[in-house]
């Protein structure tokens, strides 16, 4: 069996032989939400390449943005040419990261290049909040604390202030020496959201030195992303779990805080940060699935 977790910036795939892990790979992003058809084609193409294709009989793939059946249809599609006869099945990436925490119920929320929450309860409902996007949301994200982190500074530039330590940051990861040439850098075709994802870990680094609007902004995404848990324990009558996780979720302390400080504040307490890499959760759902 092969599982594929399929994210913004990435794709992991994981070989798996007995429910042993036996090659583990990752590529470029083949969701075509955030690539063109023909890169997501070509990273596949890579990735199974890379962690063999053929003789598979089940390939079970998590991806950002799979809303519809037309939507895992289309991504089943690209992937079927690498595993002919094998069983392809796609989900949103979200249900990996709930069984990747040991979970059949409770919230799974993802924290990474985007943001959403997924989550199911005893009697088999479910329910999402989120995931709409990066123009209509992801809230709390990689990509909207490196649109903050522009904001920020062009807001001081408008001010006539300095560069302060983030914008500083900014700039030199972007390679611009002024503020107002971030502008054109953020709407131009040679950036885009995994780009702009990338800049996060400056709010990050900036936050943990001191920097008060950092922290802020960390604090905010704790928030936002904390109310999209909310959102979905309340629509399913549930208590929790609740489970953290994706890059930024698993790997920001201070972000976990935040978010956790935020559901205490609503009642929730039993939250947990995912221990192992979401892609992991396809045994279990598998298991689900038999």
């Amino acid at each position: 069996m092969i599982g594929l977790d399929i994210g913004g910036t990435k794709t992991r795939g994981v070989r798996f032989e007995d429910g042993i892990p036996v090659a583990d790979e990752s590529v470029g992003s083949s969701n075509v939400q955030n690539v063109t058809p023909e890169e997501a084609a070509r990273n596949l193409a890579e990735l199974f390449a890379r962690i063999g294709g053929g003789e598979v009989a089940q390939v079970y793939a998590g991806a950002g943005g799979i809303d519809t059946d037309d939507d895992a249809a289309a991504l089943a599609a690209l992937i079927a040419p690498h595993v002919p006869g094998a069983r392809v099945t796609v989900v949103h990436d979200s249900r990996l990261l709930l069984a990747a925490g040991g979970a059949s119920t409770g919230v799974a929320v993802i924290a990474g290049t985007g943001s959403a929450a997924w989550g199911r309860n005893s009697r088999g409902e479910e329910a999402r909040a989120g995931g709409w996007g990066y123009l209509l949301g992801d809230e709390g994200s990689g990509y909207w604390l490196g649109r903050e982190a522009v904001r920020h500074s062009l807001r001081r530039m408008n001010q006539g202030l300095e560069p302060d330590e983030l914008t500083r940051a900014l700039l030199a990861s972007c390679g611009v020496d002024h503020p107002n040439k971030l502008i054109a850098l953020f709407h131009s075709p040679e950036t885009g959201r995994r780009f702009w994802a990338q800049q996060a870990r400056l709010v990050v680094e900036a936050a943990d030195a001191g920097h008060v609007p950092s922290q802020a902004l960390m604090d905010q995404a704790g928030r936002d992303l904390a109310a999209l848990a909310e959102q979905t324990v309340r629509q399913l009558g549930i208590d929790g779990p609740v489970i953290l996780g994706s890059g930024l979720g698993m790997n920001v302390p201070r972000l976990q805080e935040a978010f956790r400080a935020a559901l205490a504040t609503a009642g929730i307490t039993d939250v947990r940060v995912l221990q192992q890499e979401p892609v992991f959760g396809v045994l279990q759902l598998v298991a689900e699935q038999d």
